[in-house]
């Protein structure tokens, strides 16, 4: 696994600042990426989600919502866009019946809600979102880039 590691912190104070918090992480990606997605229920995590998507120019008619109950939603964009809820997983058969593993093996954009339903899987290269909510409209985002690519990714969102 790679070690390289940064992090930045971002307070928002509304739905507006959460999308545009994640439609700045998907303007700066470039290439395949994992962002996975940790934090209670409600605490934004599909919205940021939907801001990732339009900054990866997913056409605006694609809404974006939580697959609770697909698993996985396929989006068209500049770089195509999954994602993927598995907070209805339990156990690691289940995992491997979504097709995750394939979706991996694509040039595109993974965004993974409850990734620690993976248990130990981990990624080479992802961002690692994690949300914590501080009252009502108000999240605290960790964000923590593991390997070069979303490293890099970081820098560019602090320029």
């Amino acid at each position: 696994m790679d070690t390289v590691k940064k992090t930045i912190r971002s307070t928002t104070t509304s739905l507006e600042q959460t999308l545009e918090l994640g439609r700045a992480i998907g303007s700066g990606i470039e290439k395949k990426l994992v962002i996975t997605l940790s934090g209670d229920l409600a605490s934004g995590k599909t919205s940021f989600a939907r801001g990732v998507a339009a900054g990866l120019d997913v056409p605006g008619e694609y809404y974006i919502t939580s697959p609770s109950y697909t698993l996985i939603n396929e989006y068209p964009g500049r770089i195509p866009f999954f994602h993927a809820d598995l907070y209805r997983l339990e156990n690691q058969c289940d995992i491997e019946d979504t097709g995750l593993e394939e979706i991996l093996d694509r040039p595109c954009v993974l965004a993974i809600e409850w990734p620690d339903r993976l248990g130990r899987h981990r990624f080479e290269h992802h961002l690692a979102v994690t949300i914590q909510i501080l009252g009502k409209g108000t999240r605290r985002f960790e964000l923590s880039a593991y390997g070069l690519p979303a490293v890099n990714l970081l820098k560019g969102i602090e320029k």
